[in-house]
């Protein structure tokens, strides 16, 4: 995959540039090298004022769903939201992915962002748990995070939980394992992937390399 660091607008090279979210729970140093490989800038901070400042946002976040959640809340969480008013771009990936939605019911009921329509449930017991390993990528969407990446193609997993009753306008694809859900959703801005990019090898550099390009537009 090439660098991102090219000719824009009136040919000037432009690097992108990345704040990556640390909310104490993410596999932050494959995200940083992913993103640094394909020529962008990152910071990788817990600090409000460079997340407030952001243009391009990401979330990511491994393990369960609440201690995440109760590290955004307060000044982290505000920071976001006026980031999001300004015009930034934000992708969560994993848990990070998860706390996009309503809410989670992950060790009780604990709220979301509510930036995408949906809910966390557990999948189903009837199979291995926790999803962990390379499944296939269906019903993706027309949408610029998904350019270049072909139906069927296979992306890396690591959870027991998934979003529900997500909208099919906001499903830019799904993935199968007890249950169908929503592996890529998005609502505006805000977009997401259940799976790991930074360890999905091609598709995963190619997904985010398409949301460097879509948070510079």
């Amino acid at each position: 995959m090439s660098s991102l660091a090219t000719a824009n607008g009136g040919g000037q090279p432009q690097t992108p540039r990345a704040v990556v979210i640390d909310a104490g729970v993410g596999n932050l140093g494959n995200l940083e090298r992913a993103l640094r490989s394909l020529g962008a800038a990152v910071e990788v901070t817990d600090r409000p004022e460079p997340i407030a400042a952001a243009r391009c946002l990401l979330l990511p976040g491994v393990g369960a769903f609440r201690p995440p959640r109760e590290r955004l809340r307060g000044a982290l969480e505000q920071a976001l939201r006026a980031a999001l008013d300004r015009g930034a771009h934000l992708l969560g990936i994993c848990v990070g992915y998860q706390l996009l939605f309503g809410g989670s019911d992950e060790f009780g009921s604990t709220d979301g962002l509510a930036l995408i329509e949906g809910s966390i449930c557990r999948l189903p017991d009837t199979v291995p748990l926790p999803h962990i390993g390379w499944n296939s990528l269906e019903g993706l969407s027309p949408h610029p995070l998904l350019a270049g990446i072909e139906e069927g193609s296979y992306a890396y997993f690591v959870h027991s939980f998934a979003p529900d009753g997500v909208p099919a306008a906001a499903t830019l694809a799904s993935a199968l394992h007890g249950r169908r859900f929503a592996a890529v959703a998005g609502a505006g801005r805000v977009l997401g992937t259940q799976f790991h990019p930074e360890k999905s090898a091609e598709i995963g550099l190619r997904l985010l390399a398409n949301f460097l390009e879509i948070s510079a537009s």
